[in-house]
């Protein structure tokens, strides 16, 4: 592969010829969500201003939790545009929270800091269940696209070792077209805005890391995506298997980078079906 056709396998609008039209529904159906269930209570789990979580909440007490990061290549896109799953989930008896967190231009490239908030997020709603009638012995994550990356670098945690939380805080994983070797990102063109350096590739590249992976996880890709993003989930689920992990792979037939997470807010959608599943819920 030449460095162009990397660059455009990297480039999830190369291959989604609708994807603006996408980006804004998300929006608008996130605002019709938010008309039909409220408005999200605003969680705060770090001191700056973007360390913030909508939490969407179900009327069921101790409830299990679904967290959910947001994608945008790490420098697109906010919690607000994401609240369209909301109503499956809480109205499947969950909580359904957004997190916020930084984007990567205002770290100077530097991933790390979102990564770390992500799992600064997770370990304060692990510690802050309670306040909104919430399960800490049930919480769930997924994510989608550059999401889904910082999703799995949670799911690869030494969650015991570096923040004295248990092993296993987080019960399930459902990871939607993401990058789980970056490797081949470093080399694309996405090095103009992330500052990749061996130690990062290395920190941050959760198929590296899968020994620390300590929950079943569910892997999903469409077949209309870029061939890297394709490649990147099958790699990743063979290798995640290959260390012993419970991992299922989706694949959404006909369905491009930015059409699949939609799938999350129908309980009888490819994604919605599944997330329903791995938390134990039924469908309505």
């Amino acid at each position: 592969m030449d460095q162009a056709a990397l660059d455009n396998a990297y480039d999830q609008a190369k291959f989604a010829p609708n994807w603006d039209q996408i980006l804004k529904r998300y929006a608008s159906t996130s605002e019709t969500t938010r008309q039909h269930i409220g408005a999200p209570h605003r969680l705060e789990y770090g001191a700056t201003p973007i360390e913030r979580i909508d939490c969407y909440a179900t009327h069921a007490e101790n409830a299990p939790i679904h967290v959910f990061i947001h994608g945008g290549a790490w420098i697109l896109e906010e919690a607000k545009n994401f609240a369209f799953p909301a109503e499956m989930f809480t109205k499947a008896g969950a909580h359904f929270l957004a997190v916020d967190f930084t984007n990567v231009r205002e770290t100077n490239g530097d991933l790390m800091p979102l990564a770390n908030q992500v799992r600064s997020a997770i370990g304060w709603i692990y510690k802050n269940a309670a306040s909104f009638d919430g399960n800490p012995n049930r919480i769930y994550i997924s994510g989608h696209s550059s999401g889904a990356h910082l999703a799995s670098v949670a799911l690869t945690t030494n969650w015991m070792k570096d923040f004295a939380l248990p092993a296993d805080i987080i019960k399930g994983g459902l990871l939607v077209s993401g990058m789980y070797d970056l490797k081949p990102v470093r080399l694309s063109a996405r090095s103009n805005y992330v500052a990749f350096t061996d130690a990062i590739e290395e920190a941050l590249s959760p198929q590296r890391h899968l020994e620390q992976m300590a929950s079943p996880i569910i892997v999903a890709y469409g077949t209309q995506e870029t061939p890297e993003f394709q490649r990147q989930a099958r790699d990743f689920t063979i290798a995640a298997r290959g260390a012993g992990n419970d991992v299922s792979l989706l694949v959404g037939k006909e369905l491009n980078h930015f059409e699949i997470i939609e799938t999350l807010a129908n309980p009888y959608g490819l994604l919605g079906r599944a997330a329903l599943s791995q938390m134990g819920l039924s469908r309505m």
